[in-house]
């Protein structure tokens, strides 16, 4: 009897683990990663803008926006998991806000853009859809 048991067993072992091996064969593969999106660069050169005090920003740091170097909520489509960065000047005044969204002071230009990487990399291009 123990003997049949084992059998059985062994079967019923063989069969679900062949079974699980392949369906997750045969399933799609889906793409896991815990690291955020990159952005996009949508100009190699920073934006010269004029900021009121006391309003609110929304500057794109996916690099998406149509709207650069502001958000538009393409990011919502385009680069889920990248978020604007918002900001409000505390006085009226004069920026450079980054346009390669690659910049360690977000979002005002450090002079990243001249990096290689930056200077080599493509623009990416916006398209309607």
């Amino acid at each position: 009897m123990n003997m049949l048991v084992n059998t059985l067993d062994h079967r019923w072992i063989s069969l679900t683990l062949r079974q699980a091996w392949i369906t997750a064969m045969a399933a799609p593969k889906v793409h896991l990663s815990t690291h955020p999106p990159e952005p996009v660069i949508p100009s190699k050169k920073p934006f010269k803008v004029e900021l009121v005090g006391g309003k609110r920003y929304s500057w794109c740091a996916c690099g998406h926006s149509k709207k650069q170097p502001f958000c538009d909520g393409a990011h919502k489509t385009k680069a889920q998991g990248l978020m604007p960065l918002r900001f409000i000047p505390e006085k009226d005044c004069t920026v450079w806000l980054c346009g390669c969204k690659y910049t360690n002071n977000p979002p005002y230009c450090d002079g990243t853009h001249k990096q290689d990487f930056i200077v080599s990399a493509p623009l990416h291009e916006q398209t309607d859809s």
